[in-house]
């Protein structure tokens, strides 16, 4: 089975290796340490630390799999390089809820990067999907559980924090 391409910024590529990093170099070295400790209460049937220590071990490791798979099959875009003509990974778009006519401004970027609350939107989620390839001025239409939402196209920009 191959293994799903993991789109990122430069910025997600550099925080997905700083996490990586930090989990198999202080990370481990500290669940390690609590699990040393906890062994030493004694009774491993009734003790709970240990227990803890170990459901924070397997969650650890299972994250540094994680991230390794993932950087495994990273594509990396440049974002400097985003069209502005239409919107793609990489692209900051403005866009105008036809109903509420409130403005967003939303990076578009791959599924591992998506943080909505960031206004960081995944090209594969309901919105993503809707405005990839289109252009300024298009108004979409997003199903959504609630029903219909229509977005205009404001503006389609680089993107330049780094």
């Amino acid at each position: 089975m191959s293994q799903k391409e993991v789109v990122l910024t430069p910025e997600g590529y550099k925080k997905l290796e700083e996490e990586l990093n930090h989990l198999t170099t202080t990370k481990r070295k500290e669940v390690a340490d609590r699990i040393k400790q906890s062994i030493e209460f004694g009774d491993l049937s009734e003790n709970s630390e240990y227990d803890d220590a170990k459901n924070e071990q397997a969650f650890v490791e299972g994250r540094i799999s994680q991230l390794r798979d993932m950087l495994s099959n990273v594509k990396v875009i440049d974002d400097r390089r985003a069209t502005t003509s239409k919107v793609s990974l990489g692209s900051l778009v403005t866009l105008k809820d036809l109903e509420t006519k409130e403005k967003m401004d939303y990076l578009v970027v791959g599924f591992a990067e998506a943080d909505p609350t960031n206004h960081k939107i995944s090209n594969e989620s309901p919105v993503g999907q809707a405005i990839m390839d289109k252009k300024a001025g298009e108004t979409v239409t997003v199903e959504t559980p609630q029903g219909q939402l229509q977005y205009r196209i404001l503006k389609i920009s680089r993107n330049h924090k780094k």
